[in-house]
């Protein structure tokens, strides 16, 4: 099979690493790719938010299946592209999507679908926003209703801040989302499906804070572990049941197919679980997390989501162990990352390259805010982290920045629910 991977970060390098590894794989292409991805898959030139690009690309390449990473290329519609130019496609429709593309439309399927989420207020302008964040309360949040590569959403109990979040998104033309408040720890589950068959994943957990402690601002993710030691017995069948399941049902339903990754980001409250939000493709950094723990060869399992047999495919085997990925990041993520600075260590096993690049001289240099995913795998959690902190410790980027305590908390066992 020959395989092309859309995209440029440690997601894509961590399914690159993935599909490398796959018997069925004869040809492994990496569009446009990074520096890490390069050792592993054919680096091509190509827009990745072009769906006419991509296509095309996957044509000449002789693609049999397309993976699309990231979600502005799908929100745009390059599933559609390359399913049109009769090729495979793990990804959903540009309507489907839309799950992740507005949340509003995501808040709308889940109503019909009674999948437990946040409440939610669509604000039209600052006059309402004022109104409606009095209305609810602190701790306010208050989220960009477009995608925002996950930086678009401001939790916190100070008001003017709400204020001023809101009021930026408004002013650049977006529209705002206010959500209650829900307390209790976060979960990312995945899920493979083909529109009609779901394939539930390891659940993970991802920190979306810059610093530790949870403090500073939201980031696209300083890292992440799984599985979760103090997750529920019965968790993933609980929301298979009632969120995954339903969801998917009802986008058929509408006559807009979901087929694809399909990511529920969850918190698991005190009055059970809800929806915090839905994704359409595999989220960085979890990706970097639960594919090591994934023993069922990847291809074959994407093709058949791609190609609507998801339920002829066999039970998925996962590896015993845990794993844990560390972000480093570049002075001044996420407002102001510094890039063209070299990178050495970034060859060294378990770093997957997120913004890097190749420069004239062949050197590697940062190319973006999160630079590198480092990742371990171990008998337990512990052992993971250890490693993978070993690792971070032998990549060199000036003025580099990573959270210290990625997984500590479900180490120690102080994550409570409810």
């Amino acid at each position: 099979m020959r395989v092309l991977v859309i995209g440029s970060g440690a997601r894509e390098h961590a399914l690159c690493v993935a599909l490398s590894s796959d018997p069925a794989v004869g040809a492994l292409a990496c569009a446009p790719g990074n520096a890490g991805t390069r050792a592993l898959a054919e680096p091509l030139a190509v827009d990745a938010a072009d769906p006419d690009a991509i296509a095309a690309v996957a044509g000449a390449w002789r693609a049999d299946l397309v993976v699309i990473g990231p979600e502005v290329p799908l929100v745009a519609g390059a599933a559609d592209a390359v399913r049109e130019a009769g090729i495979a496609c793990f990804g959903p429709s540009a309507e489907a999507a839309q799950l992740e593309g507005s949340k509003s439309f995501a808040k709308h399927v889940m109503d019909a679908a009674g999948v437990p989420t946040a409440r939610a207020w669509p604000v039209g302008g600052p006059a309402e926003l004022e109104t409606v964040l009095d209305e609810v309360g602190a701790p306010f949040v208050v989220k960009d209703d477009g995608l925002a590569a996950g930086k678009g959403v401001l939790v916190t109990d100070d008001r003017d801040a709400a204020l001023a979040h809101g009021r930026g998104v408004l002013d650049a033309g977006g529209a705002v989302l206010v959500e209650e408040y829900l307390d209790g720890p976060e979960v990312s589950l995945f899920a493979i499906t083909d529109g009609t068959t779901v394939l539930p994943l390891v659940p993970a957990q991802d920190h979306k804070r810059r610093d530790d402690g949870d403090g500073g601002p939201n980031t696209g993710g300083m890292g992440a572990y799984a599985p979760l030691p103090w997750a529920p017995p019965g968790l993933v069948e609980e929301v298979l049941a009632t969120v995954l399941q339903p969801t998917v049902d009802e986008m058929a339903r509408r006559g807009e197919t979901f087929s694809g990754l399909l990511y529920a980001g969850l918190a698991l409250t005190s009055r059970g679980i809800r929806v915090v939000e839905f994704n359409a493709r595999f989220g960085d950094p979890e990706t970097q997390v639960v594919l090591p723990l994934l023993e069922t060869p990847l291809a074959g399992l994407l093709h058949a989501a791609a190609t609507g047999t998801l339920a002829e495919h066999p039970p998925l085997r996962w590896r015993p162990g845990a794993a844990v990925t560390v972000v480093v990041a570049a002075s001044g993520y996420p407002e102001r990352p510094r890039t063209g600075d070299p990178v050495t260590g970034a060859d060294g096993e378990g770093v997957l390259h997120a913004g890097t690049a190749v420069a004239a001289d062949g050197s590697v240099v940062s190319a973006g805010g999160r630079v590198l995913a480092v990742t371990a795998v171990g008998e337990d959690l512990a052992a993971a982290r250890q490693t993978a902190y070993e690792r971070v410790a032998g990549v060199r980027l000036a003025d580099a920045h990573w959270r210290t305590d990625i997984a500590l908390a479900a180490v120690e066992g102080r994550i409570r629910i409810g």
